[in-house]
């Protein structure tokens, strides 16, 4: 019994209860992790690591070592949103159903409404998903450009090039090549968040720290850049679990 235990397939998820709520963990055996770990991660809650030479009953047993740890993190716990078909998403802040179009070929369209706007969508229902995500990242991208280089002029900078990242952590940052790089769920947040990040990482071509001359540069150019900031502080992290 014991080496049936032992020798138990390692799953792709379990779960655990933490003070009467369940939390879905997600499974993964990394051949280059030396211990058991546990982590939270924005976009898939919790993570548990299991070693190459691990097992499954030593798995659970530093999983339950774990739960007042959990306990202790639980509020920081973010369920994965999908964005799919039917799914209701903040686009720039703004609660958005994404429905399908009923046909496979055209272009996306936003009805605007004052509750719940409607995000229309061509093509295969299950590749709607994949589909949205990609116009997301053309929107974001859009109004990057536009807000960093009104900055950059601002401040009297040039940029090199723009990208859009699947940061599960970042918001954006800016290389000594002048490469400006954003996460794409900026488009998920009101417009002035993406405006103050916009300012933030433009102004690191010019301070690249966090000094009180480089937030001297970001008012500079956007003298009511606290309201972007605070706003991430307080809501950012809900963000990241669109996926």
């Amino acid at each position: 019994m014991i080496l049936r235990q032992i020798f138990k397939p390692i799953p792709e998820q379990t779960s655990i209860e933490v003070d009467g709520v369940v939390h879905d963990i997600f499974v993964r055996q990394n051949p280059r992790a030396r211990r058991y770990r546990i982590t939270l991660d924005s976009r898939h809650g919790i993570t548990l690591t299991v070693p190459k030479s691990g097992n499954w009953r030593d798995a659970e047993k530093f999983l339950e070592s774990q739960r007042n740890w959990l306990a202790a993190r639980q509020h920081h716990i973010v369920a994965a949103k999908a964005i799919e078909v039917g799914a209701i998403i903040p686009l720039r802040g703004k609660d958005t159903l994404i429905q399908d179009t009923g046909k496979l070929r055209g272009t996306p369209r936003i009805e605007v409404a004052e509750a719940l706007q409607i995000l229309h969508m061509p093509g295969d229902p299950v590749h709607i998903g994949r589909r949205a995500v990609n116009w997301l990242k053309g929107e974001a991208k859009s109004d990057l450009v536009d807000r960093s280089t009104f900055h950059a002029r601002q401040l009297g900078v040039q940029f090199k090039s723009i990208s859009m990242r699947d940061q599960s952590t970042r918001w954006g940052s800016c290389s000594s090549q002048g490469n400006l790089n954003y996460n794409w769920r900026l488009i998920l947040a009101p417009s002035f968040v993406l405006d103050y990040v916009a300012a933030h990482e433009v102004a690191h071509l010019i301070e690249m720290n966090h000094s009180q001359a480089f937030w001297d540069q970001v008012t500079r150019t956007l003298p009511d850049m606290e309201r972007g900031r605070v706003w991430l502080k307080v809501h950012g992290r809900t963000l990241f679990a669109y996926q």
